[in-house]
């Protein structure tokens, strides 16, 4: 039973170029689409296993498509594959559920196997970002400070703050409310005598925190 996949990608070389990439292999291409209402579209009428999802589609934010796509196909798996090795990005696909991120550089080999790897559940390889990524963002040991005294869930959010996600991102990794996470930074900005998350984030990657 061959993989099957659609491509999303807002440059038609990169398409034509995965789709000979991918060729005579267990991979069978349904579609291709090259921005976001594309992606949605073509998991509605496909229902394929996966979807390579581009992180930028012009402009468009891609990792902004995966919850539209995983809505539209409940049982499609998004690999979101990206040219930039960007911390943000890959915690954000990880609290959108995307279930592996490769990088453009990969060899072929290391395509193939993120896709039919998502196709059949099973988990990214130990070199994955998106698996590293998604060990940190579980983290909920508390930090140990004799000034700030954090909660592990306190701390947790702290740590998503400074991988750069959104209350709304951060509700959605944790698996709770946004008005809980708002409670949560309030309380961080407080303890830390600070006045907004940026400066939060900035104390925590210099504490050791992220």
């Amino acid at each position: 039973m061959p993989t099957t996949m659609v491509i999303v990608d807002d440059h038609e070389i990169v398409r034509r170029g995965l789709g000979s990439l991918l060729k005579d292999t267990e991979i069978r291409i349904l579609a291709e689409a090259h921005d976001a209402d594309g992606a949605v579209k073509a998991a509605k009428k496909h229902k394929p296993d996966v979807m390579l999802l581009d992180v930028r589609l012009g402009d468009t934010n891609g990792l902004d498509v995966i919850k539209r796509i995983r809505t539209a196909s409940t049982n499609t798996r998004v690999v979101v594959l990206s040219a930039f090795d960007n911390p943000t990005y890959v915690a954000r696909a990880v609290s959108a559920g995307a279930h592996d991120y490769v990088l453009k550089s990969s060899s072929r080999s290391e395509i193939i196997a993120a896709v039919t790897g998502a196709a059949n559940g099973r988990e990214p390889a130990r070199s994955s970002e998106l698996r590293r990524m998604a060990a940190a963002m579980s983290n909920k040991a508390p930090f140990a400070n004799s000034e700030v005294q954090l909660t592990p869930r306190e701390s947790q959010v702290l740590r998503l703050i400074a991988m750069g996600l959104s209350n709304q991102e951060i509700a959605d990794s944790l698996e709770i409310s946004v008005e809980t996470v708002k409670e949560h930074v309030q309380n961080l900005l407080r303890k830390m005598a600070v006045s907004d998350r940026t400066q939060a984030a900035v104390w925590a990657i210099r504490h050791g925190v992220a």
